[in-house]
């Protein structure tokens, strides 16, 4: 997975570094050596920070699971409320109705007479 041989600029930024750093009398392979480690560490640095970016990818999408999902159930809610708030008005039209039947029934009565 990790690539054996980092790219021209990374290699071009450790020896630039290595320079930098070096010492009276260095040789040109101990710099050699020195921006290799470097090289190594700006390896290991873009590494762990993809691991970073992967894991606060991760818990992005996590907490916008848990928000849709919390949504959701708000969404269930309301639509149990709706639902319950009209088989409330659907529930009381038959006795309506049986009233108003009766009482047509009665009135039909009093006037047949």
């Amino acid at each position: 997975m990790s690539n054996p041989t980092p790219s021209p600029e990374t290699q071009n930024e450790a020896m630039k570094i290595a320079k930098a750093t070096q010492k009276p009398g260095q040789s040109k392979e101990q710099t050699k050596l020195i921006a290799q480690g470097i090289e190594k560490g700006i390896a290991l640095y873009k590494k762990q920070q993809k691991v970073k970016a992967r894991d606060r990818d991760k818990e992005r999408k996590k907490q916008i699971k848990v928000k849709n999902a919390g949504e959701q159930s708000q969404q269930a809610e309301r639509e149990v409320v709706v639902s319950h708030s009209d088989s409330t008005h659907t529930s009381s039209l038959p006795w309506v109705l049986l009233v108003l039947s009766w009482l047509g029934f009665a009135a039909f009565y009093f006037i047949a007479r």
